[in-house]
């Protein structure tokens, strides 16, 4: 193997590398909830939701329909699945919605 070959396989190596350390610090940091909250499936109006799940919209204030199932809002822990909506309550996990 020459010299640049090497250096071509070790920098890919190294790139590869990066990139996966910081796709798994930013899967680690998404689950961060504030102290006391609790990710609320289903219960955000458009626009007002804090990140999503999949879907039509990726974060904060994106969603474009009221209570999106893969939509969540930051609510006190032990609340969620009390909000009631028209589609019925709040979820802990992404819900299915009209």
């Amino acid at each position: 193997m020459n010299t640049s070959t090497k250096l071509a396989a070790l920098t890919a190596s190294a790139f590869a590398l990066s990139l996966a350390a910081s796709v798994a610090h930013a899967q680690d940091a998404g689950d961060m909830s504030p102290e006391g909250q609790e990710r609320c499936y289903g219960v955000s109006l458009a626009g007002e939701n804090d990140c999503a799940s999949t879907g039509n919209n990726s974060c904060a204030g994106t969603s474009t329909v009221d209570y999106d199932g893969n939509a969540w809002k930051y609510v006190d822990e032990g609340t969620c699945e009390d909000i009631q909506t028209p589609y019925g309550p709040g979820s802990l996990t992404p819900v299915e919605r009209p």
